[in-house]
């Protein structure tokens, strides 16, 4: 009886053992997956840094073609805007006066389409 008591008693200590290599094992694993998760973090996140920086830089260059371009319009327009406010102040008395002598010299006449119903 004695035997079979350390029997048992090797057998239970065996399982203990098993299952604390078991458990190990597990806590070993989840450090792995932990570790391998923050690096592939780490990594994504330089590449993400990697990335935001090369668009930044293709932006900026496209925005600053587009600023510059955005000031030669500017430019051109303030410049046909003088433009045409310099041909106004030439040409608006000249064309009041044929608007006024226009409207208010009027010359009564038929009409050349007018035909006569006799």
């Amino acid at each position: 009886m004695t035997s079979q008591s350390q029997g048992i008693h090797q057998l239970l200590q065996a399982e203990k053992r098993a299952k604390d290599k078991l458990e190990e094992a597990k806590k070993r694993k989840e450090k792995r997956l932990k570790q391998a998760k923050e690096e592939a973090m780490a990594e994504i996140n330089q590449y993400r840094m990697q990335r935001d920086k090369e668009f930044r830089l293709k932006q900026s260059k496209v925005m600053g073609s587009q600023s510059n371009l955005s000031e030669e319009v500017d430019e051109r327009t303030l410049g046909k805007i003088k433009e045409l406010n310099g041909s106004y102040n030439k040409y608006i008395e000249v064309v009041l006066k044929q608007l006024l002598n226009m409207v208010c010299d009027v010359k009564p006449g038929i009409h050349v389409n007018y035909r006569a119903t006799h």
